[in-house]
């Protein structure tokens, strides 16, 4: 793909749309993916950690899919709470069409597709997931975290999965130390080499942290 990358706003490679088969939520689909997206052969193994090993979402309120590829995640997020607005966001203008697409074949009506910067600034998040991209360098993932998890409302989860070898233990230090007031961090669960980080935005008094099923 040479310079042209899941991150790109704009993928230059050709788009050959792709139909495929996969299991979200419980329910057999079938989605179209495409080049220049993240994994578009098939749910990569780092989000399937990340779904497996997180609580249902919250029935209500706005949830964020952060570096959303073609919606895994975002549909699974939308099917499991259909009273839900899922919010689906990405810098790639493909990715983001992909999910527009699979929202409409699948019937989902609760979920928007959208730039960073097209997220209104008063919306805050029942949880964040995010199987965010770790290859964009450890100086934009940082800033990507100082934006979106203060956006948490309180009493609040944001879920990560991030590779073991990639740097998980060293950015769950990171946001220890970065979101060392009101929050807690702590690894949540582990699988096939990666790591599900779990960040707690605490209420006032503060709250403990909910537990998995």
């Amino acid at each position: 793909m040479g310079e042209d990358h899941y991150f790109s706003a704009s993928p230059a490679s050709a788009e050959n749309l792709r139909r495929i088969r996969v299991t979200l939520a419980g329910r057999d689909l079938e989605v179209t993916t495409a080049g220049g997206v993240f994994s578009p052969a098939h749910v990569d193994d780092g989000t399937a950690v990340l779904l497996a090993n997180t609580p249902p979402p919250p029935p209500g309120g706005n949830l964020l899919d952060l570096g959303c590829g073609w919606g895994p995640i975002t549909l699974t997020l939308a099917m499991d709470a259909p009273h839900a607005t899922v919010w689906a966001v990405d810098v790639n203008e493909r990715a983001l069409d992909l999910v527009r697409r699979n929202a409409d074949a699948l019937g989902l009506q609760n979920i928007n597709a959208a730039l960073p910067s097209d997220v209104p600034e008063d919306v805050v998040f029942r949880t964040i997931r995010s199987n965010p991209p770790i290859r964009v360098g450890k100086n934009v993932l940082h800033g990507l975290m100082e934006q979106w998890i203060p956006r948490l409302d309180e009493r609040s989860d944001a879920w990560l999965v991030v590779q073991r070898n990639l740097g998980s233990d060293s950015l769950q230090r990171w946001l220890a130390a970065t979101f060392d007031r009101g929050y807690s961090v702590h690894r949540a669960a582990t699988g096939r080499g990666f790591r599900v980080l779990k960040v707690r935005r605490h209420g006032t008094p503060p709250t403990a942290a909910i537990p998995l099923p």
